[in-house]
């Protein structure tokens, strides 16, 4: 939950990549699915809190979770929630404003949460005293960097690399951004796209998901064990017409 991006694409498709920087143990093997308020979900489950990082859901909203809000901060726990179950929390609500509005953030350890949703990026963070929501332009490339795990200068310097990459791209094809999200950098394995830093944290998985108005294709490339797991998640498009209704 370390490194992400956003490409849109036209007629409301879009590819959604993450890098997943954890200890190794936390690492799962498989996706995993369930339902919530009649909402299928599709994701990776963390084998330590039982939560997630990225979650694709049926009715064609994608939610992502990065450590961190703004800086770095000081883990002090215990917490009232983990960060990866809050984010399935989040499709118990009928909306982004009723989660925005109704949910219990205090007492949660800092945390950006995007939320890609009806045709709209929404960055969320919070920092432990404040609830920050910010819209993103939803026809512009975007990418994000943990800051609890990269100082802003790093960040400063893969957004760098990510506009330097876009420079080459006439059209956005997942297999290109994947090959971003496996090679960028300067040759710091700390700090590269794909990082390591004594194997307590590394990039263990990249998630990539290409979303289309009919499905959700999800790619999990565990790099832990070499494999390659893909599924595919229909969009509901009664769901979505509800949430539009709603909104």
């Amino acid at each position: 939950m370390c490194t992400v991006t956003y490409l849109p694409k036209t007629d409301g498709c879009f590819i959604f990549t993450s890098n997943r920087d954890e200890a190794p143990h936390r690492s799962p093997e498989n996706l995993d699915t369930t339902t919530i308020s009649g909402t299928q979900l599709l994701f990776p489950r963390d084998t330590a809190a039982g939560g997630t990082w990225v979650i694709a859901g049926s009715n064609g909203t994608i939610v992502c979770i990065l450590n961190g809000a703004f800086l770095k901060h000081k883990h002090q726990p215990p917490y009232r929630r983990s960060r990866g179950l809050m984010a399935l929390d989040f499709f118990s609500f009928d909306t982004l404003h009723a989660f925005v509005r109704q949910y219990t953030f205090e007492g949660m350890e800092p945390f950006t949460m995007l939320v890609i949703r009806s045709g709209q990026v929404t960055d969320i963070r919070w920092d432990e005293k404040e609830l920050n929501v910010q819209a993103k332009d939803a026809t512009k490339p975007h990418v994000w960097s943990s800051p609890t795990l990269y100082t802003p200068e790093m960040q400063q310097k893969r957004e760098q690399w990510f506009s330097e990459w876009l420079d080459g791209q006439d059209t956005f094809e997942q297999s290109a951004i994947l090959h971003w999200h496996r090679t960028a950098g300067d040759g710091d394995p700390e700090n590269d796209v794909v990082m390591n830093r004594n194997n307590i944290v590394r990039t263990v998985s990249i998630s990539s998901i290409e979303a289309t108005p009919l499905q959700l294709d999800f790619t999990y490339h565990d790099l832990l064990r070499q494999q390659t797991k893909k599924a595919q998640l229909p969009v509901n498009h009664e769901a979505l017409a509800v949430h539009h209704r709603k909104n």
